[in-house]
């Protein structure tokens, strides 16, 4: 009934079954949550996959604009990317937007395709065979399971993606366990008045970036896309960590965001929760991880997103890398189950996504060392900030965060065989 079962709904996912639809394959999502989640996530997507949801006809969809513009600014470790020096040169697009409304869109769309999504259900295992991959499925609410066919699943189910746990694919990688994140969306405050060139003025303190604001203790952020809902955040270095929330040790309160700001920045806040029926968020977050997964296939099994690496979300590289493997996979497995896909064709999924998650892996944890606190430190973003003033290093660091410096060769296949032709090479 179904050529492809898709783990997980969220942006990534319904992205993939979007994509797959648009070359002929029939793809079932599912997804435990009944909802969309109104969580407060991720801000915007950067760089390549901006241009890519131009072709799709979604760029205007979401940003209310016809055509995506480079941005003249960006940053790198919290520091300033000059990015008007290259002019036509520059592959920085932006696209402000919050997760919750990528992801309405995202489902809008699939619904518009014919789009099957099951929420409020989970997967609870599979087996492989040389044609197909049984799994069977799980309804939380009516306790019920069933078993369905397909011939691939991909897990697009986050960081502990259980597709790739059953697939036996490990995740190795890095965990810093004394960075602690903490976040909170907050009522407008006369304590944050954005100001022109991008700044904020602070009452107590004085105009900062609007993006991150380093000093000797920490990073602090602001982010007002919303102006009626922003997000403030701090990254501290502690030795002993006071826990986890989710998790293990006190929960979050608006008090210590303000304690840890005021640790920052070194002037007093005082913030107000968000009004009645506006989301809200208190989050603090012990340990960053970064992880890539040692293989991104298992067979007929396929990982994409987080499930195939995690890592700070620094420059908003997650969507960007994510998005991109969904669209580099949709094609070659619609092509297989077409008949016409080249022998070898689905192994280049790996061959050309897993190195650009390697990059991804290398850069964030460039980005969070520049943002480390210390005098050696601060004297590395001296030197770095020069090298920034250079056309050519500049380039290649906008190139590197917009992921659009590896370049693949187009496979050899006509325009009237691959339907998806013009994006293979994503």
């Amino acid at each position: 009934m179904f050529d492809v079962i898709i783990v997980g709904g969220g942006p990534v996912g319904v992205f993939v079954a979007c994509e797959l639809k648009l070359a002929g394959a029939k793809p079932l999502v599912i997804e435990r949550l009944t909802s969309i989640s109104q969580d407060d996530k991720a801000h915007g997507l950067t760089g390549q996959v901006v241009r890519l949801l131009d072709h799709r006809g979604l760029f205007e969809r979401a940003s209310g604009t016809s055509i995506p513009e480079a941005a003249p600014g960006f940053f790198f470790g919290a520091m300033p990317l000059p990015l008007h020096m290259l002019a036509d040169d520059n592959p920085m697009h932006l696209l402000p937007i919050n997760q919750r409304d990528f992801e309405q869109m995202l489902n809008v769309r699939a619904e518009e395709l014919g789009i099957e999504i099951r929420r409020g259900i989970e997967m609870k295992s599979f087996t492989q065979a040389d044609d197909h991959v049984e799994v069977t499925l799980s309804d939380l609410e009516a306790g019920t399971e069933s078993i369905i066919t397909a011939d691939y699943l991909i897990g697009s189910d986050g960081a502990r993606s259980n597709v790739r746990k059953e697939s036996g694919i490990g995740f190795p990688g890095h965990t810093d366990r004394h960075i602690v994140d903490r976040t909170a969306l907050i009522a407008p405050s006369n304590q944050f008045i954005p100001v022109d060139g991008g700044e904020v003025d602070v009452a107590g303190l004085g105009r900062i970036p609007g993006t991150f604001y380093r000093t000797e203790q920490g990073v602090f952020t602001i982010a007002m896309l919303d102006p009626q809902n922003p997000v403030v955040h701090t990254m501290e270095w502690e030795e002993e960590p006071d826990g986890n929330c989710p998790g293990t040790g006190t929960r979050m309160s608006m008090a210590e965001m303000e304690n840890s700001i005021e640790r920052v920045i070194g002037a007093p806040v005082k913030l107000t929760p968000p009004p009645i029926g506006r989301p809200t968020l208190l989050r603090r977050l012990s340990g960053r991880n970064t992880r890539l997964a040692e293989r991104y296939r298992d067979r007929r099994v396929f990982l994409v997103g987080d499930s195939a690496h995690v890592h700070s979300a620094a420059g908003g590289p997650g969507l960007n890398l994510a998005l991109q493997d969904a669209a580099n996979l949709a094609w070659k497995i619609a092509a297989d189950i077409d008949g016409w896909a080249p022998k070898d064709l689905l192994s280049t999924y790996e061959s050309e996504r897993r190195p650009l998650g390697d990059r991804v892996f290398m850069q964030t944890q460039a980005q969070t060392a520049l943002m480390s606190p210390g005098s050696d430190v601060t004297a590395l973003r001296e030197l770095f900030s020069e090298l920034l003033n250079n056309k050519d290093n500049l380039q290649l660091i906008a190139d590197l965060i917009a992921g659009s410096d590896v370049r693949l060769g187009c496979h050899d296949l006509s325009r009237q065989q691959n339907p998806m032709k013009g994006n293979c090479c994503t």
